[in-house]
């Protein structure tokens, strides 16, 4: 099959499960948003091997197809800690860091904007499928300020860490169990990342965006608590801050390699 045959076969696969009648448009970016939405309603479940197949050689083919970025093309580094602006799904390193919810499951509204549905639409149904056997076998949600590792299954790096942050109510401010609970989540990352024998992780910005945390009190928070993990354990692992907006870029670049100190 060429990648409009894969297409099509995903699609109609995924519509045929659902049973019900779903017009298919004839546009292919339509197609791929078509496929994407499903992707992210469907709930975790078995799957046939012919699926996976495609599914995995449609989605790779699509990473490999993308501007790729690995520690080594990334300019601003300092002590092991870089900064970079992109895409977190195009970074070709051991570790990405997922902003995940209590139920570790992903983001189920079709073509939501978040992190955790990126991560997991790149990624394929695996990650979810994988998500939901942690979640079995734990028996309760996710705690704030801790995480759990996966497979990265189709994405460029070898694995995901997903880690819940405190989402802060509209109009308040974090509070100091709030700033600690965010920590927290930097910490369990960095342990996971070294016992797993990771070499490099890309945090993106945890508790930012919908989850209201402010973004320069985050960005403080993780690099001190960054710093005070590398100062600590002498692992070798390279830590990356990958930002997605201009603002963000210029609150962690002063942050980072201005004269101000988080």
């Amino acid at each position: 099959m060429n990648s409009d045959e894969q297409l099509d076969f995903l699609i109609k696969y995924l519509i045929d499960e659902r049973n019900e009648i779903i017009d298919v448009p004839d546009d292919i970016q339509e197609k791929r948003n078509l496929l994407r939405s499903l992707m992210n309603v469907r709930m975790p479940s078995d799957v046939s091997d012919e699926f996976l197949n495609v599914q995995d050689d449609y989605l790779t083919n699509e990473t490999l197809n993308k501007d790729l970025t690995s520690l080594e093309d990334i300019k601003e580094i300092k002590d092991n800690i870089a900064l970079w602006q992109g895409d977190i799904t195009t970074l070709k390193v051991d570790g990405i860091v997922n902003a995940a919810n209590s139920k570790l499951l992903g983001c189920f509204i079709p073509m939501h904007n978040c992190i955790d549905n990126v991560i997991h639409s790149a990624a394929g149904i695996q990650l979810r499928g994988e998500c939901n056997d942690i979640m079995q076998n734990q028996g309760c949600d996710e705690a704030i300020g801790k995480a759990k590792i996966t497979g990265a299954y189709n994405l460029p790096s070898k694995y995901v860490i997903h880690t819940v942050g405190p989402a802060i109510p509209q109009g308040l401010k974090p509070s100091k169990s709030d700033c600690d609970a965010l920590a927290s989540c930097y910490r369990s990352c960095l342990e996971l990342a070294d016992s797993n024998g990771l070499k490099s992780i890309a945090f993106c910005c945890i508790s930012t965006g919908v989850f209201n945390f402010p973004q320069d009190l985050a960005a403080k928070i993780a690099i001190r608590t960054v710093r005070e993990y590398m100062d600590l354990h002498d692992s070798g692992l390279h830590v990356i801050f990958n930002v997605f907006t201009d603002v963000d870029y210029l609150i962690y670049k002063d942050l980072l390699f201005g004269d101000i100190h988080g």
